[in-house]
């Protein structure tokens, strides 16, 4: 980025406003055009209902603000030769996207069908909304676009996220007034409280006040001026107001508006870094108080639906939320309205912008910048053409010596915690990688994180504070998951890697976050164009059965129902029985492109199982027969255990130890799943088990007892198309409190006791040694909840049990 002088340019020729106020009467006609055409582009003979298209759908009322706003981004970018790319949060505007790639040439570069003349104008309205085309919001299909525009509220985290180590790179977010009222979005004015002016690149929020959302009036729009710029000073910003309806007086109020800004922002980092610094890294004097910069912002005020149809059957329409969808209805019970649709389309006067042949005329293509300066074009829009592989630290350094199976206890989460410092020290140098969290990275134990990063931190600090810093690899001093995932996915669609590590239970706040991301990830991995990004890691610790003392309101697994709702070859779910197998899944994972792994693990001291050698072997199959459990080798089992978490495997090889004891003749075999979705057929999942697999594990008429760390029903809905039908499954039954780790296993009957007696209840030839096994059993639920209530904590029994050889 070219630096910026601090004395603010004069205002531009009229001869240039000229020609972008007809740059943007082009970007509105395309977007009329895409709106209701379905031939008669250019409407070189009289408008008939046949030319429009039989089911208008779309959104008109943000769609010209964003044509005005994104020809003035154009300016900058040339004046200042930016690297700039667009945001559009109000992305149900798709029309203006869609539009202005077009006319600066990305479009018909990434689609050459939709050619720059006539036809391929044809081919641009008709498509749009249309069967077999395009989505009317901003979608992956469209050029430039990091940011799914079928949810608001995460357009200015997405910014944020993409600004983290791109020094260079200035995002231009709109955000519209009805996407300010949304709760990630209200959070997210508080980036600024986290980007460096050294190491990160710059955010440009726009608030497009057009005042109204589908049928309401917007909050910021109804406050007074002074207010909305208190408020938004409130929050760290400076203000910007641009207001009016004139197009010639608000071209040359947005042009000074947006030297202003990008001034604003050249004066900021020239101030951290030095003026001409080689090393945007580097800051100009490392040793002085870091002063938080307040970053510029623009607030535009503009009438919504501008320039569209001002009164329609007597209702006012521009200005008010009647402009929101599509402002005017043409079918055959509006006939009167074709002649109001196309003196709308001709007040664009089109004969002055394009050429006969229905290409855009070359005084006003020229506006437009070239190459990858193009905001379509942008490399970050695009992040997998970016995306550089992270350097591996070997995992196996940190293996839990395992002598023998649960010889020794490890806290998981924290074994990995030093696997991700190492990641983080080798990619220092790459700047790629970082960790996110809501204020949970010590609490998840990923503290050795903190042996060589610090938490990034632009506000003030104060005597005992904690690694916080201006630079640092670890974000997650903001208590909020819609923050950190939008950081993190913008961080990602951008080029870079990271991981999201949260409380499980809380992780259902970003629900349809996930959601948008996950679909986001289905459609561009179909389009040729789009590379694949890093994979979303999320880790979920403190999870549901290490809740002993938070209680039932911190005890949910049903994220993982969720997650599997989405497309198979998306979706990835783990869960890690022990810190070696953990180590070897999210190595596996952070070299994953273009997933949603979900890793479940426990951060309490828990038996290990397998050596690392032994880990890899497991993981790497992703489910398998535990042969130094089982006891059915050369013989059919009576029975199979299988386990799915790192607290059911504990509980299952409890119950075999003393089904072993006390009952040797009985078969068994142990299974463990560490890749959920093997268990789903391979004909709906890529790497699930054939029905040949998983009838050689788990038997074709063999009672199965799976304990599973989440809800039930998931194990019966991924295995409801096998062939065995006995299978039963004890898991999280939601119910919880206040109580010791193994009482809330007792609760759900997804303890030892209850699983002993699950097996023999299925297994009638046990007669009466069953029958005293299980008299057994509940004279130890029964002893269990004596010993709890007066002691307050799990009998000896259970705390110091250890997996021995029964032989």
């Amino acid at each position: 980025m070219k630096t910026m002088n601090a004395v603010l340019p004069g205002p531009e020729a009229p001869e240039l406003l000229h020609r972008m106020d007809a740059y943007w009467r082009a970007a509105n006609y395309l977007s009329v055009g895409q709106l209701y055409l379905y031939d008669n582009p250019l409407l070189k003979k009289p408008l008939e209902l046949s030319h429009v298209k039989p089911l208008v759908v779309g959104h008109w009322g943000t769609t010209p603000g964003q044509n005005f706003i994104y020809v003035h981004l154009n300016r900058v970018i040339k004046k200042y030769d930016l690297d700039m790319f667009y945001i559009a949060g109000p992305g149900h505007g798709g029309p203006a996207l869609v539009g202005n790639t077009y006319l600066e040439g990305t479009y018909s570069e990434i689609y050459p069908d939709i050619s720059q003349d006539e036809a391929g104008l044809r081919k641009l309205f008709t498509q749009f909304s249309f069967p077999g085309g395009i989505s009317s919001h901003v979608a992956p299909t469209t050029p430039g676009s990091i940011h799914e525009g079928g949810e608001l509220g995460y357009s200015l985290s997405h910014a944020f996220g993409a600004a983290f180590d791109n020094p260079g790179l200035i995002v231009a977010c709109v955000i519209g007034d009805g996407e300010a009222e949304t709760g990630p979005l209200a959070t997210a004015w508080h980036s600024n409280k986290f980007l460096s002016p050294v190491s990160d690149g710059a955010v440009l929020p726009i608030l497009h006040l057009n005042g109204y959302k589908i049928s309401n009036p917007t909050v910021l729009a109804r406050i007074e001026d002074s207010e909305l710029d208190q408020f938004l000073r409130g929050c760290g910003w400076e203000p910007i107001f641009v207001s009016g309806a004139d197009p010639d007086e608000m071209h040359q109020l947005m042009a000074s508006a947006l030297d202003e800004a990008i001034a604003g922002i050249g004066r900021i980092q020239d101030h951290a870094r030095g003026p001409g610094d080689a090393n945007p890294n580097t800051p100009k004097n490392p040793n002085s108080p870091p002063t938080r910069p307040r970053w510029p912002m623009i607030v535009l005020k503009s009438p919504k639906g501008w320039t569209g149809p001002k009164v329609v059957d007597g209702l006012q329409v521009e200005g008010t939320f009647r402009s929101h969808q599509v402002p005017l209805l043409v079918d055959s019970d509006h006939l009167e309205h074709v002649g109001q649709l196309e003196s709308w389309m001709k007040s664009y006067r089109p004969e002055e912008l394009f050429d006969a042949n229905g290409r855009l005329i070359p005084e006003l293509a020229e506006l437009a910048p070239e190459g990858d300066r193009r905001m379509g074009a942008n490399p970050h829009a695009n992040g997998g053409i970016l995306l550089r592989d992270l350097r591996m630290p070997d995992f196996r350094v940190h293996a839990v010596e395992v002598p023998f199976p649960g010889a020794v206890d490890a806290e998981d989460t924290r074994v990995l915690g030093k696997f991700l410092r190492d990641v983080t020290v080798l990619n220092e140098a790459q700047r790629n990688f970082r960790v996110f969290g809501p204020d949970e990275t010590l609490s998840n134990m990923l503290g050795a994180v903190f042996e060589v990063t610090d938490r990034q931190w632009e506000a003030r600090t104060q005597r005992g504070d904690e690694f916080l810093a201006p630079a640092g690899r670890v974000l997650d001093s903001m208590l909020s998951e819609h923050q950190c995932e939008g950081w993190l996915e913008g961080y990602l669609l951008t080029g870079r890697h990271g991981l999201f590590n949260c409380y499980e239970a809380f992780i259902h706040i970003v629900d349809s976050m996930f959601n948008q991301h996950a679909k986001w990830l289905k459609v561009t991995a179909q389009l040729p164009w789009r590379h694949k990004i890093a994979s979303l890691n999320y880790l979920l610790a403190s999870h549901v059965w290490q809740q002993d003392h938070n209680g039932f309101t911190h005890q949910d697994p049903g994220f993982l129902d969720h997650v599997v709702n989405k497309k198979a070859d998306i979706v990835r779910v783990y869960l890690p029985p022990d810190a070696n197998c953990l180590l070897s899944v999210f190595d596996h994972c952070l070299r994953s492109k273009h997933y949603v792994n979900v890793v479940v693990a426990g951060k309490r001291a828990m038996p290990q199982w397998l050596t690392m050698d032994a880990a890899v072997v497991h993981c790497t199959e992703g489910i398998g027969i535990w042969p130094w459990a089982s006891n059915d080798q050369g013989s059919e089992p009576d029975v199979v255990m299988a386990c799915c978490g790192d607290t059911p495997t504990l509980e299952v090889l409890a119950a075999v130890s003393i089904l072993r004891e006390h009952l040797p003749d009985l078969k068994i075999r142990v299974i463990n799943v560490v890749d959920l979705m093997k268990l789903q057929s391979s004909s709906e999942y890529p790497h699930g088990l054939t029905d040949t697999d998983y009838d050689s594990l788990f038997t074709k008429d063999k009672h199965v007892i799976f304990a599973f760390h989440g809800y039930p029903w998931l194990i019966h809905r991924l295995t409801y198309r096998r062939a065995n039908r006995n299978l039963h499954v004890r898991g999280y039954n939601e119910e919880g409190t206040i109580t010791t780790a193994f009482d809330m296993r007792v609760q759900n009957r997804l303890d030892r006791f209850d699983l002993v007696q699950d097996v023999i209840d299925r297994l009638p030839q046990l007669g009466a040694t069953g029958a005293y096994l299980k008299q057994l059993m509940q004279d130890k639920l029964v002893e269990h909840g004596q010993y709890i209530a007066k002691h307050g904590q799990d009998m000896p029994e259970i705390v110091n049990w250890t997996w021995g050889d029964p032989e």
